[in-house]
């Protein structure tokens, strides 16, 4: 091969890297969701001050990528807070169920980006939360081979107040 052909390194050079995938399904989010990716963004930008101020190349090509798919998320965010007086389960709501041998687990259902499953927060597209939402209090859901009954729907915690028009 001819020496023509060899790229040599530069040391400016980083290799692109892949987009982060921001999927199809609307970008439903809580008000925390909302305030998470705000977070993201802000740490972000302030991690990319020092990378640049060190001159890590490497680090400023992945935070802009970060920050890319964060600010691309934030533009297409839409919050969504459940019904007060609902007695369905909603984007949003927390969720308690009983499983057959007495085990209770409480699940919210949440914006993609917020899942966070250890913790009980479960996206809106997971098998679990599509079977939830619409759902009621005493009503029987399939989870895998087993069955669960709705125990409980509630509001989230840090649930804004429900305005009072008077």
């Amino acid at each position: 091969m001819s020496v023509a052909f060899v790229k040599e390194p530069n040391e400016d050079q980083v290799e692109a890297l892949p987009e982060r995938e921001l999927g199809s399904e609307p970008n439903f989010v809580t008000p925390r969701g909302l305030a998470l990716l705000d977070a993201e963004i802000d740490g972000n930008e302030e991690k990319l001050d020092l990378a640049r101020a060190a001159g890590d190349k490497i680090a400023m090509a992945m935070i802009n990528r970060d920050l890319r798919y964060f600010r691309a998320r934030r533009s297409t965010a839409q919050p969504v807070t459940p019904q007060p007086d609902s007695d369905t389960v909603q984007f949003g709501h927390r969720v308690s169920i009983g499983r057959a041998k007495g085990t209770v687990q409480t699940f919210q259902i949440v914006g993609i980006d917020e899942a966070d499953p250890a913790r009980g927060l479960i996206s809106y597209l997971s098998p679990l939360a599509r079977q939830l939402v619409g759902k009621e209090e005493g009503e029987t859901v399939r989870i895998g081979p087993d069955t669960a009954r709705i125990l409980a729907i509630a509001l989230p915690e840090d649930a804004p107040e429900p305005s009072r028009h008077g």
